[in-house]
């Protein structure tokens, strides 16, 4: 499945959203976040002002409670009543009646002598009220609070109550919550405005990162997203798409040079399989197959060889190389491929070795030593010597020639795939140059390193470096092969270019 088809079923599969835009999703979370403050305000408000006026209205039914006690020890009730249908003109928010049991002595208003205003009967020289709740304020069957005092007026207990009603009040919240009823959608329209507007001059250089990476395709890696001038996340995300689209570019670079390589590698084995198998066809008494026979193995077992390499390679660039970790004994690697050098060529190949031993992957390990021996055996002119020490907790694997060194500026390329120092070198003896990228890939995938410097022949020196995880009172002691070579530090001074 490729990553479009990949992509558009991950969003068909996707839930879909009411709000599907982040920017709508943001307007609307922020306006719901303010229109729940706004509430919590608006009750906070309603709240505190019916508090305070209650409280207003309390204060005022005390201090007229305290003055027509007063008067009641001064006039008595009988001119107590004509003073108080008096002043109610003026007092046009306030009943007040004087009880003496249940029986109504004096009163402020004709409207007030019906039936006493409350059935609180306090004690004398205790004052009591009906207590206003909280929404006391909009009780339309008690529209009045109510304030009674027991006192004593002629040996016998009378009760005064003074009711203060609540319409101006009323009016008041009303008039408020009315203003707060307006005033809070039109904010709440204003926030949503505001946050829809900011919420798409931020985005907008996000939108236009996600245009330029639509017309970004595989063909075209050239492209880079527009980066604005802020310093902020969307800024960030600019940035880090650019280095994401150089390293995209970089790897496609390499696989585009990676399937030439191996084209242009794997056209020399065909031509000459082709052009012998012509030559075979065309011969009808036989004799030329038989002579011909050791070339079209040869470039049959190259050909194998430079597959087996490239899967090797395709493998570690896509998942990584898949290693067992087994205990492996260096030292018997090392004299296996010092062994198999002396038995294919006429070279000397003293070695010096230290008994290690490490966990890893002896299959690849030995083709780690395998390469090493035979690019050196391919430049040496009488000498490869093979070493096996340990520093600490590394162990190192020396090979050295005393053939042309290589230079400085060249000993990271020779890890590059299908580099060739002399590029006009015949093919078939200095190899597809897939050997020592192999050698690196298989060292870094067992956590080593490999270096490459001048050896004290003269040549080359490959030092490989592994880290030993085997307790070194667990090895037991192997008899080696005792060379002539010291093991010298690895040097980087200039070589020569190899031939």
């Amino acid at each position: 499945m490729s990553s479009e088809h990949g992509w558009r079923f991950a969003a068909a599969s996707a839930p879909r959203r009411l709000l599907p835009s982040v920017r709508a999703r943001s307007t609307v979370s922020a306006v719901l976040v303010v229109g729940m403050a706004l509430g919590l305000a608006g009750g906070l408000i309603f709240y505190v002002l019916q508090r305070s006026l209650i409280s207003g209205l309390n204060q005022a039914a005390d201090a007229r409670l305290t003055e027509v006690e007063g008067r009641l020890d001064l006039v008595g009730e009988g001119t107590l009543d004509e003073e108080l249908k008096k002043a109610q003109n003026q007092r046009t928010g306030q009943w007040v009646q004087v009880l003496k049991g249940e029986d109504i002595v004096s009163s402020s208003s004709y409207d007030a002598v019906q039936h006493p205003i409350t059935g609180l009967r306090p004690a004398i020289g205790e004052t009591v009220r009906e207590e206003a709740g909280v929404f006391k304020i909009f009780d339309t069957d008690r529209p009045f609070l109510v304030v009674a005092r027991g006192v004593e007026y002629s040996g016998q207990k009378d009760t005064i109550m003074v009711a203060t009603f609540l319409d101006w009040q009323r009016r008041t919240v009303v008039i408020v919550m009315g203003l707060m009823a307006v005033a809070f959608p039109l904010l709440l329209a204003a926030v949503g405005a505001v946050v829809w507007v900011l919420l798409g001059r931020a985005l907008r250089p996000v939108e236009e990162i996600r245009s330029q990476v639509a017309r970004i395709d595989e063909r075209d890696l050239e492209d880079r997203v527009p980066i604005p001038p802020t310093r902020d996340e969307i800024a960030r995300l600019a940035i880090t798409m650019n280095e994401m689209l150089d390293r995209l570019q970089a790897a496609q670079t390499a696989q585009r040079q990676f399937v030439a390589d191996a084209s242009h590698e794997l056209r020399s084995p065909l031509a000459t399989l082709s052009a012998t198998l012509e030559v075979a066809d065309a011969d009808v008494t036989g004799r030329a197959w038989a002579e011909l026979r050791p070339v079209l193995q040869n470039e049959t077992e190259r050909m194998g060889v430079l597959v087996q390499n490239l899967l090797l390679l395709a493998r570690a660039d896509d998942q990584g190389l898949k290693l067992v970790s087994v205990e492996v004994d260096l030292d018997d690697l090392v004299l296996e491929e010092a062994r198999r050098l002396r038995s294919s060529s006429g070279l000397e190949v003293p070695v010096s070795i230290t008994p290690v031993r490490i966990m890893g992957d002896p299959h690849k390990l030995g083709q780690v030593l395998r390469n090493l021996v035979d690019n050196a055996a391919r430049y040496a002119e009488t000498t490869v010597a093979l070493g096996l020490a340990v520093s600490g907790s590394t162990a190192l694997i020396m090979v050295d020639d005393d053939g042309p060194g290589i230079a400085a500026a060249d000993r990271d390329r020779v890890f590059e795939r299908f580099v060739r120092l002399d590029e006009s070198r015949d093919r078939a003896s200095g190899g597809a140059g897939l050997g020592l990228p192999i050698v690196r890939e298989v060292v870094r995938g067992h956590d080593g390193e490999v270096a490459l410097g001048v050896s004290p022949y003269g040549g080359a020196r490959f030092q490989v470096q592994l880290p030993i995880t085997i307790p070194a009172d667990e090895m037991e002691p192997l008899p080696g092969e005792t060379g002539e070579i010291p093991l010298a530090e690895l040097t980087t001074g200039p070589g020569e270019q190899r031939d």
